[in-house]
């Protein structure tokens, strides 16, 4: 009893070794992702004098004047409605083509349907900039510039690719028996993938359009570009703070500002974290 005790008692430690080793591993790798978002924060609520010691403190008497002053100054709250409205808007619109356009490719017979996806995919390496300058010309020939609908449908042009390859693994995870069977009671085509397969496929659909609002809400570019002052979104606002400098680099501005954008994705993610793990479970263990 003592020999065979003796390799299952190691057995076990080892084994509990490894699982706190991989704890503590995936916790100090946390920690060093995190660390930045933390000082961010912290330095939001430093006064000047306080940003710049050295070395840096970690205590220290907190003050929000800057959040006060620049919520107003850089016109926070009508930036973050915009830009909420933008990334949900530019997020819908991408997961119903883009998921329509993934369902074609995974399961209708089309020629070259592999080669079209990845070609699809690829012109997101397309530099934004070469984009970004055909999109205001038309957008200002047609009157459009500094508009919502604008912008939403110029963030559809990366968020749609994005979307329609990763849907397209999805439903290539669904067994095509299921279509089949709604499409001999009668079903049409498109009744069986309104009807069965957006309803199974929905943990993906929803961790999808997650991803599709967290990559719009930090978009740049094409909000600087294409907006001036009624559609402009908060990226903007941190653009105009980094660039309005005389003396260096307002960093208790940009901080605030900057954990003013980060707080409402932070939110989102928490109260959407159900779908969005299960979405990312079926994705790994179907595809």
């Amino acid at each position: 009893m003592t020999l065979d005790a003796t390799p299952a008692s190691t057995h076990r430690f080892r084994r509990n070794l490894a699982r706190q080793l991989r704890i503590w591993s995936g916790v100090a790798i946390a920690l060093v992702f995190l660390f930045p978002i933390f000082w961010m924060v912290l330095t939001s609520f430093k006064m000047p004098k306080d940003i710049f010691t050295t070395p840096p403190t970690f205590f220290f008497q907190p003050t929000i004047d800057t959040y006060v002053e620049y919520i107003w100054r850089a016109d926070i709250p009508r930036r973050l409605l915009n830009t909420v409205i933008v990334s949900f808007g530019s997020a819908l619109i991408s997961i119903v083509a883009g998921g329509m356009a993934g369902y074609a490719l995974a399961r209708l017979r089309i020629r070259g349907a592999g080669f079209l996806g990845t070609l699809l995919l690829l012109s997101r390496g397309v530099p934004p900039i070469a984009l970004a300058v055909p999109m205001f010309l038309v957008a200002r020939k047609f009157g459009l510039t500094d508009k919502h609908i604008t912008l939403i449908l110029a963030y559809c042009t990366f968020l749609i690719p994005y979307v329609m390859w990763l849907m397209r693994g999805f439903f290539l995870a669904l067994p095509k028996e299921l279509e089949e069977s709604a499409m001999i009671d009668g079903c049409s085509r498109f009744g069986a993938f309104i009807k069965i397969i957006v309803p199974i496929a929905m943990p993906g659909i929803l961790s999808t359009l997650i991803f599709s609002v967290i990559l719009a809400w930090e978009e740049l570019l094409f909000a600087l570009v294409l907006t001036n002052r009624n559609a402009s979104t908060v990226p903007v606002a941190m653009a105009g703070i980094a660039g309005d400098t005389v003396n260096g680099a307002n960093w208790g501005a940009l901080t605030a500002v900057g954990t003013l954008m980060v707080v409402p994705v932070v939110i989102f993610a928490l109260l959407v974290q159900k779908w969005l793990v299960q979405g990312l479970a079926d994705g790994a263990t179907k595809g």
